[in-house]
């Protein structure tokens, strides 16, 4: 299945509302370049939301999806996933960033959300693959309802798609840089940049690393979703499954 496959289906908010054995994940350019030829992972994310202005726009430019923007910030959906788990009183549990930045964050959430039942917490980095597994067997021991994980693409899929693997059968969102973000303020974007749909300048003045990620990946972005348009199109002319 082409990833442009998976793209196709308008649920606007049908994963804000949390199921059991669901995952999630977030696309936008550079997470889409990335993602687009690991087909036994995102073939796996039962919802792929968008993540990004510029790829909502080539979405509806070529009447692929409807899709809106939709990201596990405080700019979106996380604010409500976190108040449907404190009305279903669901436990949640956050893995990703460093060890300062995801407890700061942590902190951060709970004060803004004291109802949330938060189980456990651990930051995102493993000395090796065995630290890795006791760290997912922890997690499916502890049995948490929703996970949090922001490590980053593609570690943050792999982490989530082998927690279920696993035995794990609770709803898991992929977050990005939300933990890193949310260490300085919950409420990240100011409203002018929210508003203007200016998320992406403010990262880049915030964070210069991504400097290269918009001005050099998000280009190369444009010339390999076209080509991915392409092949779709002939795929479904032809009647077959990319």
């Amino acid at each position: 299945m082409s990833i442009l496959n998976k793209l196709t289906e308008n649920n606007n908010d049908k994963y804000i509302i949390i199921r059991n054995n669901t995952l999630v994940t977030f696309l936008n350019p550079y997470s889409y370049v990335v993602l687009r030829k690991m087909k036994h992972i995102y073939s796996k994310f039962d919802g792929i939301e968008i993540d990004g202005i510029a790829l909502v726009f080539f979405l509806q430019l070529f009447h692929i999806s409807k899709k809106k923007r939709n990201s596990f910030d405080m700019s979106s959906m996380a604010g409500t996933v976190f108040e449907k788990a404190i009305e279903s009183d669901l436990s949640i549990y956050f893995i990703g960033s460093t060890s300062n930045q995801i407890s700061i964050s942590v902190n951060n959430i709970s004060q803004r959300f004291p109802g949330l039942r938060i189980v456990g917490y651990r930051h995102g980095y493993f000395e090796n693959a065995n630290q890795r597994k006791e760290t997912i067997d922890h997690i499916v021991n502890l049995n948490p309802d929703v996970v949090v994980c922001g490590m980053g693409v593609p570690l943050q899929e792999e982490f989530l798609v082998d927690l279920r693997d696993a035995g794990w059968r609770g709803t898991g969102y992929t977050c990005g840089g939300f933990f890193h973000q949310s260490a300085r303020k919950l409420e990240y974007y100011p409203r002018l940049f929210d508003k203007l749909q200016l998320r992406w300048l403010y990262r880049m003045i915030q964070e210069p690393r991504l400097a290269k990620r918009y001005l050099l990946d998000y280009p190369k972005f444009v010339f390999i979703f076209f080509w991915d348009y392409i092949q779709w199109r002939i795929y479904r002319f032809q009647g077959k499954e990319q």
